[in-house]
């Protein structure tokens, strides 16, 4: 490559990658560090530029006060409670301000996952399946748990020699579990609003279905058909979202229609019946019946019509 070309080449930001923020990367598969937010933040004017953790998990607790998050390419601005869940390789970055409170959870899946703790292997995979940040309100009795455990573990990690205390893993499997919940709720929730909203919009697509066919009295199987339903399904949407199966609400349409058609245009009930797609007057006279509970008539003469 020439000079030239080489000059003209952009060039691309290296990520530092640590093993504490500032500190030289390691494998760190046997670590596990807690830390005040501030004690390390301070040092550096409470920014903590991009970088990365090679091996590592990491939970920023946010206990109260503010704070700039960046997540690769996703940044948002935060007030605790919170919790940020940072796998290994995503590049992350903070602001804080100088009130910010709250710990830096650092540790390396193997001091976890040591033993027969399938379960908390289980948890480490759905919490750290991809960055999250979790907003708590301050009425979840899960924040107050949470909280807890990470002054329990700072306090416990403070302590005189205690690399080798068993304490400190359990801590941190209890609080890894205990995030692996609420990801796991969090996840049953938006999956429950998403079935909802697709629910909504079939919904949608049957009315106005519905809208365009009444008059033609297509049988439920064939408005089915064309939503890409069973009947049996539509049927359990209809009831959902409208509390009547398919066959009420359109027989429904139909009646609303008769009773507007009787009441403002001046026709022979046996003219509107046919209009309105029955063949045999007499059987939409039975029909309206059963559905308003007077007869076509009595209704026009009742509601001032002609």
């Amino acid at each position: 490559m020439s000079p030239r070309a080489s000059k003209s080449a952009p060039t691309r930001r290296l990520i530092p990658s640590f093993a504490l923020y500032g500190e030289a990367a390691a494998l760190g598969a046997e670590m596990l560090h807690v830390e005040e937010i501030q004690s390390r933040s301070k040092l550096y004017h409470w920014e903590i530029d991009a970088h990365v953790h090679q091996g590592l998990h990491q939970i920023l607790w946010l206990a109260s006060g503010p704070a700039g998050v960046s997540l690769d390419a996703d940044h948002s601005e935060v007030t605790g409670p919170a919790a940020v869940v940072i796998p290994p390789g995503v590049v992350h970055a903070f602001r804080f301000a100088p009130e910010t409170d709250g710990y830096v959870l650092t540790l390396g899946a193997r001091r976890l996952v040591e033993g027969d703790n399938s379960a908390v292997g289980d948890a480490l995979q759905r919490l750290f399946g991809a960055p999250r940040l979790h907003k708590f309100d301050a009425t979840d009795p899960a924040l107050q748990r949470v909280q807890a455990l990470f002054d329990q573990l700072a306090a416990e990690f403070r302590m005189p020699d205690t690399s080798g205390s068993p304490v400190l893993p359990w801590l941190a499997r209890a609080i890894v579990w205990r995030l692996a919940q609420l990801a796991s709720r969090e996840a049953r929730q938006l999956d429950t609003a998403k079935s909802a909203r697709r629910q909504q919009d079939v919904f949608t697509r049957f009315t106005v279905l519905l809208e365009a066919h009444y008059l033609e009295h297509w049988p439920v199987s064939r408005y089915a058909s064309r939503l890409g339903l069973t009947p049996e399904r539509l049927n359990r949407l209809t009831r959902a979202q409208a509390g009547r199966s398919a066959l009420e609400l359109l027989h429904d349409r139909v009646a609303r229609e008769a009773c507007r058609r009787l009441v403002y245009i001046a026709a022979p009930i046996s003219k509107l019946a046919f209009e309105l797609g029955f063949d045999d007057p007499a059987y939409f006279c039975r029909f309206f019946k059963r559905r308003i509970g007077t007869s076509p008539s009595t209704y026009r003469e009742h509601h001032g019509g002609s």
